[in-house]
């Protein structure tokens, strides 16, 4: 088995890489083997952004094409993920002969707002801050997009600073359209993009097949191979478990599987699709997730991470799972024999188990879209309200007419081995009256359904009240009964202070 070629453009030049790894990092490659040390190791597991580069890669506009930008994070992604792709780290912004600047002193709008500001004290964080900020400009500020407050909040989180505070950062984030302008060449970017060359499917140890047949037909070929998406969580049994691979299968360059269509009923997201991708798309038909998408993670995370790959991943904390239970999101698994599609809920088999045989892959989610009655809501319990994992997920959708519950779904996570479907408690509300005391009776059977453990974020029995708890604000919320809901908030947000018994 070889090691495959990796070639990606940066400075506006075709960086070619032999012999890496397939499990090798994109961050130890920039700092390592490129000497770009300015891109910083914080915390190897995506969670504090001084690793945060740049990434493009060309889409489908009108007749042509043009490039889309993603702030990642570099210390979980693995290297060969940036095959085919432009690259710009906190060093390129200057250097670039590619980025046309109007600045005198020829710095990119995001460096100097972040001097004018005083964004930047230690300096540690500051390199991830400019790069979510490089991404802004080109996404927000070159599309005529003003940035408030709020838009800077948004496209910054997954960015920790320890030192200068987020206040200055911000008003960086606000200032950067009033500055002269830089522009990316995008169609030199393009013409360089269209002259790489594209990575072996045969004997290399990183495979990255570009069509549905020739994906399933590696998969077929190479069950050993360990399968990858967007690697946010495969990139930390790297840094913290310090894994090594023989051989990786790279499902993101599969156009089939970046797809999001609507199919009638359903909406479609095939499982390479991004978890930024996935969530406009659910926010387009449910706007009211728009708090629970933003809590999910970090933007860096949301940009590299997949739907698929969280599914798939099945862990009973992931916080997509829950949601998508609720939804009665179906599930669907392709080999080279044909595919079959079951319910979310019965894919799962145990602790990170699923139906998948040893040739089988996801290759996409079909969701029911909302229905007239239908009320959706999930919470997300953490002790961050940002960039934090969940201590309990739950996700309600009933369907509700003439002050009766006609059906009812509840995906919880953080409770059970795997992400699980209340269905006791479904069968205690549906048919029943939407009062206090059918609210009150499904609350208690939320409460018994499950047994969780007690660990670093919560107790057992503290997870066990706050799902009840929880489900009793569903209702208040739904009735617009608000007059007790503030003193239910801070039992939301005991996660906060939690401990779990020694």
């Amino acid at each position: 088995m070889t090691q495959s070629v990796l070639q990606f453009v940066r400075r506006g030049q075709t960086v070619t890489l032999h012999d890496v790894p397939p499990e090798r990092t994109l961050l130890e490659v920039l700092r390592e083997d490129l000497g770009c040390t300015g891109t910083k190791e914080g915390c190897a597991e995506g969670d504090c952004g001084a690793c945060t580069v740049v990434v493009a890669e060309p889409v489908a506009a009108g007749a042509g094409q043009t490039l889309r930008y993603s702030a990642v994070n570099s210390c979980i992604r693995l290297a060969h993920s940036v095959q085919g792709l432009a690259l710009w780290t906190v060093e390129d912004l200057a250097r670039d002969p590619l980025i046309d600047s109007e600045s005198p002193a020829g710095l990119h709008p995001a460096q100097s707002a972040m001097v004018s500001c005083h964004g930047s004290q230690c300096g540690f964080c500051t390199p991830g801050f400019v790069m979510s900020l490089f991404g802004m400009y080109q996404n927000r500020v070159c599309q005529g997009q003003p940035i408030t407050r709020e838009l800077a909040q948004h496209d910054l989180s997954g960015n920790l600073c320890r030192c200068t505070g987020y206040r200055p950062i911000l008003d960086a984030a606000q200032q950067m359209e009033q500055l002269p302008r830089a522009q990316v060449n995008e169609g030199a970017v393009l013409t360089q993009l269209q002259q790489l060359h594209a990575p072996a499917l045969d004997g290399a140890d990183y495979l990255a097949p570009r069509s549905l047949a020739e994906l399933l037909a590696a998969r077929a070929a190479h069950p050993q191979a360990q399968i990858v998406a967007g690697a946010t969580d495969v990139g930390l049994w790297v840094t913290k478990q310090f894994r090594e691979f023989g051989q990786v299968l790279d499902v993101t360059r599969v156009a089939e599987l970046r797809e999001i269509s609507d199919a009638g009923e359903h909406l479609v997201i095939g499982a390479a699709a991004t978890l930024t991708e996935a969530f406009a798309a659910l926010l387009a038909l449910w706007p009211q997730l728009d708090e629970f998408a933003a809590r999910f993670a970090g933007l860096p995370v949301r940009n590299a991470g997949t739907l698929g790959g969280n599914v798939a991943n099945g862990s009973p904390i992931g916080d997509s799972m829950p949601l998508l239970i609720a939804l009665r999101a179906q599930v669907v698994l392709a080999s080279a024999r044909g595919e079959r599609c079951m319910p979310l809920e019965d894919f799962y088999t145990g602790y990170r188990k699923n139906q998948l045989a040893a040739d089988e892959l996801l290759v996409r989610i079909e969701i029911p879209k909302p229905r007239a009655g239908e009320l959706l809501r999930v919470y997300k319990i953490s002790k961050r309200t940002d960039d934090d994992i969940s201590a309990v997920c739950l996700a309600i959708q009933l369907t509700l007419q003439g002050g009766e519950v006609q059906s009812a779904s509840i995906g919880v996570g953080g409770v059970a081995a795997t992400p699980v479907r209340a269905r006791a408690t479904e069968t205690v509300l549906t048919g029943a009256l939407w009062n206090e005391t059918s609210v009150a009776r499904a609350a208690d059977a939320l409460r018994s359904e499950f047994q969780p453990l007690s660990d670093m974020r919560a107790s057992s029995d503290y997870r066990r009240a706050l799902l009840g708890h929880l489900l009793e604000r569903y209702w208040r919320e739904s009735t617009g009964s608000d007059t007790q809901l503030a003193t239910l908030r801070p039992l939301a947000q005991a996660a906060a202070v939690q401990k779990a018994p020694a």
